[in-house]
């Protein structure tokens, strides 16, 4: 019985001692909400493009050759002047080309003298020739001495102008409109016909955009150019405000070296912005994509299984939504799948947020993004 009565006590002091500690144990912890700032998910029209590297290149660019031989004796341009079409380069000695239109000039005047000397005798003896008067030797003679004088005119009028010519030819002026380079002689210098450079003149407005697209997206770009002139946007690497463009150049074949196709944009350059050589961020707008949904760029995130945003529920609960990507706009880019206009999405503060769990959404964010400017990467 006393054992029984030992046993009894000891089960109600593990009872007591059981409460005793159940009391005791702190609460079960509560993860406080994780604080992120929101942008809210907006719809708007936006472009589909193809972002390439390209160069800039001069609509025209000519090589000024002299086209007759002779000494500079001026030069009537500043190296890296603007110059239109006709203005005065240079100036070739022109004392041997004047001397040779004076003799040219003369021959000229003495050949028409002969001509005219043939043509009054041959004229005495025309009514002669059917009488028999004279031998028909004479008649030839005479006959063919205006035919020489004839010819001799031609062939110094032909001298005349070819000299008349060279002469024009010692004032060289600008072919096209354009930008002058540095000047590679100085005067003096003798220059040698159609083989000396004297100057290279580059039209700069409007100026060439040239740039590749893959073998794969050749198809896309001719579907859009039947449809309308496609849009170029042409920046340079300082992400400076775009120069605006139509694509005007598909070359006519691949280079299967490197499967890509050469285009070409035409450019208006009145501002100079764009210097020929420069390398440039070409963009290429093939269409525009109407309503798209966008976020901002910072508020998808990357896992195994794809991109996923989280979203704040009304309930200030965070969902994980796998969602499907398109292309940067500005800042944001587009969701094609997987979001809605008007949803709020965890754009700072993703690290900390729970699928399921509540979240402070705290001041500092925008309540949507920006508007994405076109065109803009």
């Amino acid at each position: 019985m006393l054992c029984g009565k030992n046993i009894f006590n000891l089960a109600c002091i593990s009872v007591l001692l059981l409460a005793s500690c159940a009391k005791k144990d702190p609460p079960a912890f509560t993860r406080p909400p994780s604080p992120v700032t929101v942008a809210t998910a907006v719809s708007q029209d936006v472009p589909q493009y193809l972002d390439e590297v390209g160069h800039t290149v001069a609509r025209e660019v000519v090589s000024v050759q002299p086209q007759v031989s002779g000494a500079i004796t001026e030069i009537h341009f500043a190296d890296g002047a603007d110059l239109r079409k006709g203005d005065l380069l240079f100036t070739i000695d022109p004392r041997p080309f004047q001397a040779q239109l004076d003799s040219a000039q003369a021959n000229l005047v003495q050949s028409k003298a002969a001509l005219d000397f043939a043509n009054i005798q041959f004229a005495r003896v025309q009514d002669l020739v059917q009488s028999r008067a004279i031998a028909r030797q004479d008649y030839d003679t005479r006959k063919n001495a205006v035919d020489v004088g004839e010819a001799q005119v031609k062939q110094n009028e032909a001298a005349v102008e070819s000299a008349r010519l060279n002469l024009e030819y010692t004032a060289i002026h600008s072919p096209i409109d354009g930008r002058a380079g540095h000047r590679l002689v100085d005067p003096g210098n003798v220059v040698t016909a159609n083989q000396t450079t004297l100057l290279t003149i580059e039209r700069m407005d409007p100026i060439y955009a040239d740039f590749t697209a893959t073998e794969s997206d050749l198809s896309a770009v001719q579907n859009a150019s039947k449809k309308q002139a496609l849009r170029v946007e042409v920046r340079l690497p300082d992400n400076s405000k775009p120069e605006v463009g139509q694509l005007t150049f598909l070359d006519n074949a691949v280079q299967s070296s490197t499967g890509t196709l050469l285009l070409r944009a035409t450019v208006p350059n009145a501002a100079r912005h764009l210097w020929p050589g420069q390398f440039v961020n070409v963009r290429l707008v093939l269409a525009t994509l109407p309503k798209a949904v966008l976020v901002p760029a910072a508020a998808p995130q990357d896992s195994s299984k794809g991109p996923f945003v989280y979203v704040v529920k009304d309930d200030s609960t965070a969902e994980l939504r796998p969602v499907k990507l398109g292309q940067r706009q500005g800042d944001l880019v587009v969701v094609e799948d997987g979001l809605h206009p008007g949803e709020r999405v965890v754009m700072n503060g993703q690290i900390g947020v729970m699928p399921g769990a509540k979240v402070n959404v705290v001041s500092g964010a925008p309540a949507a993004p920006a508007t994405a400017p076109a065109g803009q990467s």
